[in-house]
């Protein structure tokens, strides 16, 4: 029996950025020089294959730090960043501590501190509970730091001094929707400061825009990540707000619904920040047995960035 024709679009750049494989590298590098267990305070990345990956390996992913018992194994901060009380509890305890906070993040925690110290209120756009945001606004006291999320919010923000005003943004936003926040904020406080380069980090940025250029060529957007993923719900926003007829977000093959994906022609692919690639081979895999499958990558741009481990680990490895 002939299978029928479909064509796979898969987008380029998708999964993995740099920020991502260096917290993997962190805690891996961890392992090797240290030995198991290596202790990680909340998920290193939002993806279960990683963490189930990296727990096979020896890591014990914990939400707090009173679950590690004292002693002088690693614990790991997670890429999303986390409040100064966390490290300076970890100070306390002599624990012995390894951030890998994505770079990118951390240049948004200094610029919200360096506007503090400026006298500036802070308001920041991100989405309520994501780690980034708890991570970011832990950075300054207590009351220092005012999230919003929408337009409507942008609108009806009230402040005390117009005049001394800055704002920062969560690294994993809609590109889009964030211009138009900051658009509302920029039109109601002329005076307000942003960042000297735009937030929104490359990958983010770079991952909506291969999304754009595919979404009105397809009948479904395929989105690998997890439903925790800021970034990843995002490029289902992007995909569907783009022209697109469907988007859905799914982790695995298995996850797969294919009573609903029968008389597909053409359908892209695309992957999330955290989300690695054999889970995009799987899926392509997993379409083989129901459609005679072509694969065109759309390649928007290449990506060449990269950062650097943490010194101590460095020099831990060299001395190795």
């Amino acid at each position: 029996m002939d299978l029928p024709p479909l064509t796979i679009l898969l987008a380029a750049p998708r999964g993995f950025c740099a920020g991502v494989v260096r917290a993997i590298d962190i805690v891996e590098r961890a392992l090797a020089l240290y030995g198991a267990p290596v202790y990680v305070r909340h998920e290193i990345v939002h993806n279960k294959y990683v963490v189930d990956d990296l727990k096979a390996k020896g890591a014990v992913f914990v939400d707090e730090l009173d679950e590690i018992p004292d002693g002088d194994r690693p614990v790991v901060f997670s890429a999303h960043g986390v409040p100064k009380a966390v490290p300076a509890e970890a100070t306390r305890r002599a624990l012995f501590q390894i951030d890998a906070t994505c770079p990118l993040v951390t240049k948004v925690h200094m610029e919200a501190s360096r506007h503090h110290a400026e006298g500036l209120r802070i308001i920041l756009i991100g989405h309520r509970g994501h780690p980034e945001v708890i991570g970011t606004m832990g950075q300054l006291p207590e009351g220092a730091v005012t999230l919003i999320e929408t337009v409507a919010e942008a609108e009806a923000l009230t402040v005390s001094d117009p005049d001394k005003l800055a704002y920062v943004t969560q690294t994993t936003l809609s590109v889009d929707d964030t211009r138009d926040v900051i658009a509302a904020l920029q039109r109601r406080f002329p005076a307000i400061r942003g960042p000297y380069k735009e937030d929104i980090c490359y990958a983010t940025t770079n991952r909506q825009e291969a999304v754009k250029a595919i979404a009105p060529k397809i009948d479904l957007l395929l989105v690998v990540g997890a439903p925790n993923s800021s970034n990843s719900k995002r490029l289902v926003e992007v995909g569907l707000n783009s022209g697109g007829a469907r988007a859905l977000l799914v982790q695995r093959a298995a996850d797969l619904d294919w009573s609903a994906l029968a008389g597909l022609r053409r359908i892209g692919l695309t992957a999330g920040a955290s989300a690695p690639e054999v889970l995009v081979n799987e899926i392509v895999e997993a379409f083989r047995p129901h459609y005679d499958v072509t694969v065109e990558k759309v390649t928007l741009r290449q990506e060449n960035v990269s950062f650097k481990l943490p010194r101590g680990l460095r020099e831990a490895s060299t001395a190795a």
